[in-house]
């Protein structure tokens, strides 16, 4: 595969972003379509999709698709076929997942929980595998699974969604291994606290001292920049710091740590 390809012969014609109304997820739209590339914009809310459609539009030159999906649904395989329906789609961003609050695992139905492995891990797989087939079959293309510095290790109060961006991390590491001789690359984009609406409606306290939130469109930029550097790419020197510190830490300090995060961005 040569070095020389322009970003859209490598990572377009189309890419579909997977929680992409706002947030990281459209800053990656907005990213992209700068740089000439087609997307295909899903997630569960129409009328933000459709927003952004239209402020893209009217800013670039290219075509932008949109898909109301939930994609915890039982058929999601099937609508993000019929989303992507004729379309070659050059990257998948999978954005979709974030965390909607602290609680302990008990203090909530199990439905919740589940409902996030759905959105986290079952969501991710058959993404992974619908659209990474195609791009290994060409020899060209990209995958990012957007992970969280949570899922470095367990961590209380979110202790199903770090476990589920810990499976996010993981599976894009062996794709990465995977895909890597085809000419795909594949990440797993890791990030901190992001001032995104969904992390504010969650009730998160952002003006955490010593830890400001990350900027969306800073972490898309990094994440684009970064796509050849997998298997994992952590957001943001303080992460990247954070992350080596981890690794030869002890596991049990690892997890009081990132528990003592949560308990500052969800105050008891």
């Amino acid at each position: 595969m040569p070095e020389d390809l322009s970003f859209v012969q490598r990572y377009g014609p189309y890419a579909l972003i997977a929680g992409a109304s706002e947030g990281v997820g459209a800053a990656f739209a907005r990213q992209l379509a700068a740089r000439g590339v087609g997307l295909v914009l899903v997630a569960r809310r129409a009328q933000p999709l459709a927003e952004l459609a239209d402020e893209l539009r009217s800013s670039t030159d290219v075509d932008v698709r949109t898909a109301a999906i939930d994609l915890t649904a039982p058929d999601v395989d099937a609508r993000l076929a019929e989303a992507a329906d004729g379309l070659d789609i050059g990257l998948l961003v999978y954005n979709a997942g974030a965390a909607h609050g602290a609680a302990n695992f008990h203090d909530e139905p199990v439905d919740v929980a589940l409902r996030m492995v759905s959105l986290n891990c079952i969501g991710p797989v058959v993404a992974c595998h619908r659209f990474g087939a195609a791009m290994r079959e060409r020899g060209r293309g990209g995958i990012v699974l957007v992970g969280s510095m949570a899922g470095t290790a367990g961590c209380g109060r979110v202790a199903t969604y770090a476990a589920t961006k810990a499976f996010d991390q993981v599976l894009a590491e062996g794709l990465w291994k995977e895909l890597g001789p085809h000419g795909v690359h594949v990440v797993a984009l890791i990030l901190g606290a992001t001032d995104t609406p969904a992390l504010a409606r969650s009730g998160a306290r952002l003006d955490t001292e010593g830890y400001p939130p990350m900027d969306p469109a800073e972490v898309a930029r990094e994440g684009i920049e970064h796509l050849a550097d997998g298997p994992t790419w952590y957001v943001g020197e303080g992460n990247r710091a954070a992350a080596a510190f981890f690794r030869t830490a002890e596991r049990a300090q690892v997890v009081e740590l990132l528990s003592a995060g949560t308990d500052a961005l969800y105050p008891r």
